[in-house]
């Protein structure tokens, strides 16, 4: 039997990526256990997935706590008794403590609605839409106290339709979110992630080709 990644998963909302991780787990295709999910609203959406499958949820608000550094302690020592080695933000709409992503250097990816270093924060792809851009999609990346701006894991590109609003936009984007980053994951399960500076390589993967045809990728 293949070693399972154990992961913790942040969310606030619906809680579809997280989903997307549940079901990629479950089909066999992710070499992962979820030891923990922890929200930062007791009524995120995400936590009736986790009642659903099973999965051990904490509920951790930052105004429970005086600031942000005892918020960022509350969420290390949650991670730590979960035994979790890698944090997947998925829709956690809260920039995490530094003191956090300092205790898990390298190891906290995030998903972002963008093709970044383009359209960070909040309201990504209408901000593609509203500049007019024919290009967007979205990116995994790691978490660096600086938002949205940690070396880039992998992207895939979403066109900008003509007859296309922010909604539609961000619908799609979301379907190529669902794809990428169970993969990611999956890299980092087979210990593949080499991180060099703000360069981040995939050992064994194909470079030079188109990335991320649906037809060739196991996601």
């Amino acid at each position: 039997m293949k070693k399972k990644l154990p992961i913790a998963v942040f969310v606030s909302g619906r809680g579809t990526n997280l989903q997307s991780i549940i079901d990629a787990i479950e089909k066999g295709k992710l070499d992962a256990e979820i030891k923990l999910v922890v929200s930062n609203r007791k009524k995120a959406y995400a936590l009736e997935r986790c009642k659903k499958h099973g999965i051990p949820y904490k509920v951790i608000p930052s105004k429970k706590f005086p600031n942000e550094e005892e918020w960022g302690k509350a969420l290390i020592e949650a991670v730590k008794e979960s035994g979790a080695s890698l944090v997947v933000l998925a829709g956690f709409m809260k920039i995490v403590p530094t003191n956090f992503i300092k205790a898990f250097e390298n190891r906290i990816i995030n998903i972002h609605p963008s093709l970044l270093p383009a359209f960070k924060g909040l309201d990504a792809q209408k901000q593609a839409f509203d500049y007019g851009v024919t290009l967007t999609g979205c990116t995994v990346h790691l978490v660096i106290p600086e938002l949205d701006s940690g070396p880039v894991i992998a992207q895939a590109v979403v066109p900008v339709l003509p007859n296309d609003t922010p909604q539609t936009l961000a619908a799609r984007i979301l379907e190529h979110e669902h794809r990428i980053y169970p993969q990611v994951i999956q890299w980092f399960a087979e210990d593949r992630i080499k991180v060099e500076g703000n360069k981040v390589t995939v050992l064994g993967a194909k470079y030079g080709t188109l990335p991320f045809n649906p037809q060739l990728e196991v996601f």
